[in-house]
């Protein structure tokens, strides 16, 4: 196991927040294997990426020597974390929530170390509460600390509805860490009230309390919101990988350092020299997202597949070559004329006064053959390859 100091580096990586710092020196000095907590209410089908952040840092402590409980939050799923949510959260059938506990222990092995995982349900106590447990449990805290947390806040400011079943989550949360007498949680920063109450139960149950890791919370593919198959702006861990791969090239540049920052495992000064040759132009930004995408589709995939989704993405995209993963797009037999065929029959481009640029620029062609006019209509009812730019290709059938 590495000295304290190289522990510290390493799990302070990429954390925005942790309560404290202190306290956990003191514990990696007491203690050569601390139990790390990192729980996850099973209420979709899949993980993404997102997911992926807090998974990677739990990995990290394994690698370190330490005991890792992953919790499936079965009992919790079935309340509805409210956290960062201004409405609260429909219910999740428990059919549902086995279905997704089962599909979330096998991708979290992608990442973690199968053999070194503890897995835990929270129905195992959770389940046994009685009404006397609940009461006990909910004596604890007051409804004033419960409106300390921001999202119940502004609900209760806006006269937006509270359940009574919200202010329960989080303290079965935190009654978790006092079952598995966790050292260190793991969670993203909307989860800081959740932590934090783990930390102050422990204390009221004579439990020396869990250090806090807050981790950023990753966002979605447009930048803005965090990355929730709610939003669809996600990448499946088990997304295809020529698929994932295209949805990470897709990123804006700005986002890119982004991931970099949250999902990559280069060491920082690789990144940093990343980013000074792109500021000074001896790097092309679109190199550097092409390494991230290879990285990330390798880490789920392997090497051969990563290889193969670049090769793909730089013959599809960059060469406009058609490969079998070409989109195709169907139009209608009465829109055959090349304004309707680039805007309203396939909404390959945003507008008519775009395509007609495109077609004076000369960058639109149809079977490899250049159209220069706006006036042009596909003479025919044959499948025809679509160029538009350099980048974009389209398989075009005629209904």
């Amino acid at each position: 196991m590495k000295n304290i100091e190289d522990q510290l580096a390493i799990i302070k990586r990429g954390c925005a927040e942790i309560i404290n710092e202190k306290e956990l020196i003191d514990k990696l000095q007491k203690k050569s294997k601390l139990v790390i907590k990192l729980g996850l209410d099973p209420t979709m089908p899949d993980m993404h990426l997102g997911h992926t952040v807090v998974l990677n840092k739990l990995r990290q402590f394994q690698e370190l020597g330490h005991e890792i409980v992953f919790l499936i939050g079965d009992y919790t799923a079935c309340i509805g974390d409210p956290s960062g949510r201004d409405v609260t959260r429909p219910a999740v059938d428990k059919k549902d929530i086995i279905k997704n506990s089962k599909i979330y222990q096998k991708e979290i092995f992608k990442i973690l170390d199968k053999a070194k995982t503890r897995i835990e349900f929270n129905s195992k106590w959770l389940g046994k509460f009685s009404a006397e447990d609940l009461i006990k449990l909910a004596s604890s805290q007051t409804v004033a600390r419960m409106l300390e947390r921001d999202d119940f806040d502004k609900r209760y400011k806006s006269n937006q509805p509270i359940s009574i079943h919200e202010f329960i989550y989080p303290l079965l949360q935190g009654y978790d860490s006092v079952s598995l007498k966790s050292d260190v949680e793991l969670g993203g920063t909307d989860q800081k009230f959740n932590l934090l109450l783990g930390r102050k139960l422990q204390e009221q149950n004579d439990i020396e309390p869990q250090i806090c890791i807050m981790l950023p919370i990753l966002e979605g593919l447009d930048g803005i919101k965090k990355m929730s198959k709610s939003y669809d702006n996600y990448i499946s861990i088990s997304e295809n990988p020529k698929d994932m791969f295209g949805k990470i090239m897709s990123i804006s540049d700005e986002l890119m350092w982004r991931y970099y920052e949250l999902l990559s495992f280069k060491d920082i000064s690789a990144i940093d020299n990343y980013k000074k040759g792109t500021k000074n132009n001896s790097i092309n930004p679109r190199d550097v997202k092409l390494d991230l995408a290879a990285e990330i589709v390798e880490r789920f995939h392997g090497f051969d597949e990563s290889v193969s989704a670049r090769e793909n993405f730089l013959k599809q995209f960059q060469k406009g070559e058609v490969t079998e993963d070409t989109p195709l797009v169907e139009i209608n037999s009465s829109s055959l004329d090349i304004i309707s065929i680039l805007v309203s029959a396939s909404n390959i481009l945003s507008s008519t006064s775009e395509a007609r640029r495109l077609i004076k620029q000369n960058a639109v062609r149809i079977n490899n053959e250049v159209i220069n006019s706006n006036d042009y209509i596909y003479p025919s009812k044959d499948e025809f390859i679509l160029n538009v730019g350099k980048k974009k290709v389209f398989k075009i059938r005629i209904k």
